[in-house]
């Protein structure tokens, strides 16, 4: 792992200091990826800051650091959730502002549980953002991994049939909403399953500052077909 901060902060001052922290603890300590992956080491790193209650640009650089390396805002907030009980609560709390702007723009940052697959270019007159659609079966059931960025989520729309039909969503990665007309927006995590009833009005897709994967699979039915109609406006979408 390459790293000049130390002779570009301290060069000058601590020659020695910035050579060991360029050479020997990054150069050498953090490039043992045989031993340890860098993720692991930005897990780890974070936590004994937070423990020692540290919350200067060292540790932004390292939760920086963690998000590069695939550490999602939902697992940083549960690590620090973790982490409170044994390293003091004031310590997690006092660091939960700097992760909030760390992740304030999170992006995919590491590949879903069943492939990201291609830009949802078909459909992207019915999604505000950006989609991303991966199928995964095509025989006599669909199945299709869905992928919203954050911000990003379908129009209302209506899965129609004159019997059977609708649809399963699978939630597997990032935060989302899903939302029925005329009731509560309900918030979606990894683990949770959803079955939406035929000829019901509904939305969904990713929270505003986290991505978003779920498995579509879509209920046999007869005489289905997708209804896509209005946008989910800002306003309703913000105010969630």
């Amino acid at each position: 792992m390459k790293q000049t901060a130390g002779r570009n902060g301290l060069g000058d001052l601590a020659p020695k200091f910035a050579e060991l922290n360029d050479d020997v603890l990054f150069g050498e300590v953090w490039s043992r990826t045989d031993k340890l992956s860098l993720r692991d080491r930005c897990i780890i790193t974070v936590v004994a800051l937070v423990s020692k209650g540290i919350t200067d640009n060292s540790l932004r650089y390292h939760l920086t650091n963690a998000k590069n390396h695939g550490v999602t805002k939902n697992e940083m907030v549960e690590i620090i959730t973790h982490i409170a009980f044994y390293s003091g609560w004031p310590n997690a709390w006092a660091v939960f502002p700097m992760v909030r702007e760390v992740y304030q723009d999170e992006k995919i940052t590491k590949e879903p549980m069943f492939g990201l697959g291609k830009p949802n270019d078909a459909y992207a007159k019915y999604f505000v953002g950006q989609s991303y659609l991966n199928p995964i079966n095509n025989d006599k059931i669909f199945i299709a991994n869905v992928t919203f960025e954050p911000g990003c989520r379908n129009n209302w729309h209506i899965h129609k049939a004159s019997k059977g039909g609708g649809q399963i969503l699978l939630c597997t990665d990032g935060e989302g909403w899903y939302q029925e007309e005329g009731k509560k927006a309900r918030k979606l995590m990894p683990g949770d399953a959803l079955y939406i009833a035929p000829n019901i009005k509904h939305w969904h897709g990713a929270t505003k500052d986290s991505w978003f994967s779920h498995l579509a699979i879509e209920v046999p039915g007869e005489n289905t077909s997708n209804w896509w109609l209005e946008k989910v406006s800002d306003e309703e979408y913000l105010n969630l």
